[in-house]
C-alpha cells in the first residue's frame, strides 16, 4: 500500500476512534480524499481514452485485473450505495441525477459480477466525462453526509429496513461473486464502513489504478 495514504488512513482510523478526536478523524479522512482525488483527477489529463478501457493484467488475480475505467465506477457505485442507502436512508445520486442514462452504462449494480472480457467491453460504453461528473457528485454528497454524522453515530449498525431497500434496489448483483457485499456492509456499524468502503476502498483500487497506468504506459 502506498506509505503515504496508508499512515494517513491509520491515522484517521485512530481519530476517529475517540470522542476527543473526532472531529480531527473526520478532517483527516476529507484530506485522504481529497488527496486520493487528486489522482484521480490526473488520469484524465495524463490518459487518452483507450487507456482507461485497457486491461494488461485480464488473467491476474487482485484489482490490478481490471479496468481504470472500471475501477472508478466501482469505487463510486459502492460509495453511493453505502452513503445514501445504506447510512442515510435516501436516493442514490446515481438515480436522482439520471447518470445510468448519462453514463451510458448497461448496469447499475457494482460491477462485482462483470469479468475479464465482460469489464472490458462495459468499459468502453461508459461515457467518462458523465462519470467524473458522478465522481464529483458522489464524492460531495458522501462528505455532506459524513459531516453530520456524530461520534455517538458511529457505533451505529444498518437498520434491516434499509438492507432490505438495498436489496429490493438491485444494485447488488445476484451472483455470488457480488451478493455477499450485502451482509459484509449490513454486518458493519457507522465507522466500519467509514473504514471500508470510504478510505481504504478507494486506496485499494487506486493504487491498482496505478499499476495499470504503469504498464500501458512502458
Amino acid at each position: 500500500m502506498n506509505k503515504e495514504w496508508s499512515e494517513q488512513n491509520k491515522i484517521m482510523q485512530a481519530l476517529i476512534g475517540k470522542r476527543d478526536t473526532y472531529e480531527d478523524g473526520i478532517s483527516a479522512l476529507f484530506k485522504l480524499r481529497n488527496d486520493l482525488t487528486k489522482t484521480i483527477l490526473s488520469y484524465k489529463a495524463d490518459l487518452t481514452r483507450e487507456d482507461f478501457d485497457a486491461i494488461p493484467f485480464i488473467n491476474a488475480d487482485g484489482y490490478h485485473s481490471k479496468t481504470i475505467a472500471y475501477s472508478l465506477w466501482h469505487i463510486f457505485r459502492i460509495e453511493d450505495i453505502v452513503a445514501h442507502t445504506l447510512i442515510k436512508g435516501d436516493e442514490q445520486v446515481f438515480f436522482a441525477k439520471g447518470y445510468k442514462e448519462r453514463i451510458g452504462s448497461p448496469i447499475i449494480t457494482t460491477g462485482n459480477e462483470l469479468v475479464k472480457q465482460e469489464i472490458a467491453d462495459f468499459s468502453e460504453k461508459l461515457d467518462l466525462d458523465e462519470l467524473y461528473s458522478y465522481i464529483a457528485d458522489v464524492k460531495e454528497s458522501t462528505e455532506r453526509v459524513i459531516k453530520e454524522l456524530t461520534f455517538d453515530d458511529m457505533k451505529m449498525k444498518i437498520l434491516q429496513e434499509r438492507r432490505e431497500s438495498l436489496t429490493a434496489l438491485n444494485v447488488v448483483s445476484s451472483d455470488e461473486s457480488a451478493v455477499w457485499l450485502i451482509d459484509y456492509w449490513c454486518g458493519k456499524d457507522i465507522r466500519g464502513l467509514i473504514k471500508m468502503p470510504f478510505s481504504r476502498h478507494w486506496i485499494m483500487h487506486i493504487e491498482a489504478c496505478g499499476r495499470i497506468k504503469d504498464k500501458i504506459k512502458k
